[in-house]
């Protein structure tokens, strides 16, 4: 089976549809201001309930703060919760124990001790999102980390990889490191922000093609 396909960063029903067209199984949707992926609460919902039950629908939020996490999934009633900042684990716990949604943490990994850091997210996140390294801002970047990184480790939590993933790389990215979840975001844009429809479709039909 291919991995599954997540298009992270969409802002317009446009870009909504074309990922459900091409097959992804998850759109994410970004609710954090300096990206330029950000849309509001109203949109996120207008997006959300646009997607349906035609694919799962992520939220992802950065160091938000109690309050605007309440307003978010009360507004938005995500599938999965995505938290791609400096969240604890006890915060994520809080969270999983309140809303009815996967719990998923993206970690930038920079080294094999990365590996064994995660493991505190053990029996609290339901995956983690091996991501690049934090720079400016937490994704959407176009950055990837090292994909040998991962080539012999053994998972004890569901898993998948963003970060510089593009319809060229993305097949060399699954035999790398055997990812059963692959994300995209900057690598199906024309512009920051700007989701390309034909990229969205490259980007999908390399995944199903790769070995």
């Amino acid at each position: 089976m291919p991995p599954l396909i997540k298009i992270c960063g969409l802002s317009t029903p446009e870009a909504v549809d074309a990922a459900i067209e091409q097959g992804a199984a998850y759109i994410g949707l970004v609710h954090y201001e300096p990206s330029p992926r950000h849309v509001d609460l109203r949109t996120a919902a207008e997006l959300r309930r646009r997607a349906g039950a035609h694919v799962k629908v992520v939220l992802l939020l950065v160091n938000a703060s109690q309050q605007l996490t309440g307003q978010a999934l009360a507004a938005v009633w995500p599938d999965v919760v995505q938290f791609h900042g400096t969240e604890t684990p006890e915060w994520l716990g809080v969270v999983k124990r309140l809303v009815p949604a996967e719990i998923w943490k993206a970690i930038g990994l920079k080294d094999a001790g990365t590996l064994e850091r995660i493991e505190k997210y053990r029996g609290i996140a339901d995956r983690i999102l091996f991501d690049a390294p934090a720079s400016a801002l937490p994704g959407g970047n176009g950055a990837r980390f090292d994909w040998s990184l991962l080539a012999n480790h053994r998972h004890t939590i569901d898993w998948g990889i963003a970060g510089g993933l593009t319809p060229d790389n993305v097949a060399a990215a699954i035999a790398a490191t055997r990812a059963p979840l692959v994300d995209v975001s900057s690598g199906v844009e024309s512009a920051p922000g700007v989701k390309d429809l034909d990229r969205i479709a490259a980007f999908c039909a390399a995944v199903r093609a790769a070995q």
